[in-house]
């Protein structure tokens, strides 16, 4: 008896990560006490640019293929997912909230009453509320606490962060999703689902910077006090490298995507003056011999673009003093060699690479930078199996709302 206990199956949730230049399918066995990774799928991603879908048919037939893959290894099929979304399209903002509680207990009705009270701000018409994330809670002068519940006062006051997506960008994603045959849960900012599965408490309690750079997009979150206070989406990525490189040196993408990942780096002072490398041409004339130092010299020009408009908004945000912990750098394109060392020269703070952490199970499939998005995204689905489905969570209701008022 107790052996068949031990071998209780969990529930499953899956997350998608539908990138700019891949799409990761990962599926969670969730258990009281762990969350084991049963099921890893990918495939190239041709349908999207800048986090956004541009061709929903090709959208559809990778994320079908990534999903197939990770279906077929967990041995079992997927009806829902967790969705990632990225993009400059979005934006965020803090805001605050009260109501008068007059002297009485405060209930779990309190708490929502003054989460909704907070996210009655006017936003644009074309954009929809994804994320309303308390930051802390008031009650009466008493700052910072993290749940009220049980306490008593005469007002409860809130602070949340507010993040709102395209309403177009919503329903293409949503639409690639129903095309092949998934129903969305809920759709989760790509930083907000790494940060579950990269950041450890400390980190969260003394200050972090959560920098995820992927092929089309870098995401910045920025965490103190244990929860989110700010947000930023950029339209740069590892593709911009590849794009630079394949200009550059004038060779076509893909053999550019692929000296990137064989001879890239960020900091051209590492490498050795005499290393030469062939760099294929157009057409057929034979490939030209090229220093490794002036390839790299082009990726550290772009990468540190980047990283110093990130800088730039970490320091506009008001928290670059609260950032005690420094920075945890994920996403494919931190595999580039000395980045890390180019981040701490940027940002003046230790810096970290990040691989997917706090799961069980086939560990080694999703063993990258490039999987954290979507493991992220099983462990927030896990947590919301346990919590129960979030206000927030209404996004793909509202968004059905909103195509029936536009049809």
């Amino acid at each position: 008896m107790e052996e068949s206990m031990e071998h209780e199956p969990g529930e499953l949730v899956a997350g998608l990560d539908i990138g700019t230049t891949k799409i990761c399918a990962v599926i969670g066995e969730v258990f009281a006490d762990r969350v084991d990774i049963i099921g890893v799928g990918t495939a190239a991603s041709s349908g999207m640019k800048k986090g956004v879908v541009v061709n929903i048919e090709s959208t559809v037939k990778a994320i079908r293929q990534a999903v197939d893959a990770a279906a077929d290894m967990a041995g079992c099929d997927i009806e829902t997912v967790y969705v990632g979304i990225a993009g400059n399209h979005i934006k965020s903002f803090n805001s605050p909230g009260i109501i008068a509680i007059n002297n009485q207990e405060i209930r779990e009705k309190h708490i929502n009453e003054v989460i909704r009270a907070a996210q009655t701000v006017k936003i644009s018409d074309n954009q929809q509320i994804i994320h309303v994330l308390p930051q802390e809670y008031m009650v009466d002068d008493h700052t910072g606490i993290q749940n009220p519940l049980g306490m008593t006062g005469v007002r409860l006051a809130t602070n949340v962060h507010i993040v709102t997506a395209d309403n177009t960008s919503l329903h293409n994603l949503v639409t690639s999703c129903n095309r092949a045959g998934l129903a969305v849960s809920e759709i989760v900012l790509e930083s907000v689902a790494s940060s579950y599965t990269v950041l450890n408490k400390d980190e969260l309690e003394l200050g972090v910077v959560l920098l995820d750079i992927g092929g089309g997009t870098t995401d910045l979150a920025v965490f103190c006090n244990g929860t989110i206070k700010h947000t930023w989406e950029l339209a740069l990525g590892g593709n911009n490298l590849t794009s630079d490189l394949s200009v550059g040196l004038r060779t076509p993408l893909q053999e550019a995507e692929e000296l990137k990942y064989l001879y890239g780096g960020a900091l051209s002072s590492m490498i050795k003056e005499n290393l030469i490398i062939e760099v294929p041409t157009v057409g057929d004339r034979k490939p030209r011999k090229v220093s490794q130092r002036v390839m790299v010299e082009i990726l550290e020009a772009r990468i540190e673009e980047i990283l110093q408009m990130v800088n730039a908004n970490i320091c506009n945000s008001g928290y670059r003093n609260r950032i005690n912990a420094g920075m945890v750098l994920t996403g494919g394109t931190s595999l580039l060699a000395n980045i890390v060392e180019m981040a701490e020269q940027v940002f003046d703070m230790p810096v970290r690479m990040a691989y997917p952490n706090g799961i069980g199970g086939r560990v080694e499939d999703v063993c990258s930078p490039r999987c954290t998005t979507a493991v992220g995204l099983v462990l927030y689905g896990s947590k919301a199996l346990q919590t129960g489905p979030r206000e927030a969570g209404g996004v793909v209701h509202r968004l059905k709302h909103w195509v029936k008022n536009i049809v």
